[in-house]
């Protein structure tokens, strides 16, 4: 058998991640063969993550970016057990490599991301390498993307809640700056819908139901029970929809109405919010 070398080891670590110790015992192992020592980790990281496969993932990184363009983005969250491995600057890097590759090749959903090529390996084999290095449960828990006129992203500090906010009407400087506002915004109220007309029917009725109830508790004429109802619905669409919350930054404008002052005609169209642990 071949002498393992310090040069063999090194070489196994620039390949594969893993620690010094693992490249040493896989290479021992394959006696010397690079090729069996990357299957021999492999395998070891399939094990791994069969055994920690029921560990709850409830830690990680939600990370957005857009394009050069500025008018398609994406978010991931890379999900894991511990708050630990989530701050490890190797896990940020992983993220940030899956991101960039769901950005660069704009995959339909979360399954066809998985699939994707990362370094020779599908996304999916790739995270599984990951918990074989890391020890603990890695999973790619979600992803979102966006395309319009304009589409701004923002992550919050702490790096567990990403937005992607798209935009349409205008473009320049002032409309990507008023996006980072309305990003911070969606991710500080979480809104349900951007408009009105974008709430569920059935999360309107359910709401209508339980202002009606309310309102039959309280109102002395009948005839005001429908128009009292009606009213607490619009504080509901005032609440929890987008366009018609009040501007986190200047609570005398709407947030339509804030866009307005930005740029005549500038709208949201869509937004997209993800939260690590959700």
């Amino acid at each position: 058998m071949m002498g393992i070398t310090a040069q063999d080891i090194n070489k196994l670590r620039q390949l594969t991640g893993a620690g010094m110790m693992d490249c040493k015992k896989a290479l021992t192992e394959a006696q010397g063969d690079i090729d069996k020592a990357i299957e021999l980790l492999r395998k070891k990281g399939q094990k791994i993550a069969a055994a920690r496969a029921g560990m709850d993932t409830t830690e990680g990184l939600a990370l957005a970016e857009v394009n050069k363009t500025s008018d398609y983005g994406a978010i991931i969250a890379l999900s894991c057990e511990t708050d630990f491995v989530a701050k490890n600057e190797t896990f940020r890097k992983i993220a940030q490599h899956i991101l960039a590759t769901a950005l660069s090749q704009c995959p339909t959903d979360l399954e066809a991301l998985r699939q994707l090529d990362i370094n020779g390996l599908t996304v999916q084999e790739y995270i599984t390498e990951i918990v074989g290095k890391m020890g603990e449960n890695i999973t790619l828990t979600a992803y979102e993307t966006l395309d319009s006129e304009v589409v701004v992203s923002y992550i919050h500090t702490g790096n567990k809640l990403a937005v992607l906010v798209g935009l349409e009407g205008a473009r320049g400087e002032q409309v990507i700056t008023a996006g980072k506002d309305v990003a911070m915004q969606i991710a500080a109220l979480n809104p349900i819908a951007v408009d009105k007309d974008d709430v569920a029917p059935a999360v309107v009725e359910q709401e209508l139901s339980i202002a009606r109830e309310q309102s039959s508790r309280e109102a002395k004429n009948p005839a005001m029970l429908e128009n009292i109802a009606q009213g607490r619905l619009n504080k509901f669409f005032k609440e929890y929809t987008l366009v018609n919350q009040p501007f986190v930054k200047d609570n005398s404008l709407t947030v339509a109405q804030y866009l307005a002052k930005v740029a005549p005609g500038l709208k949201v169209k869509a937004f997209k919010r993800v939260l690590v642990g959700a």
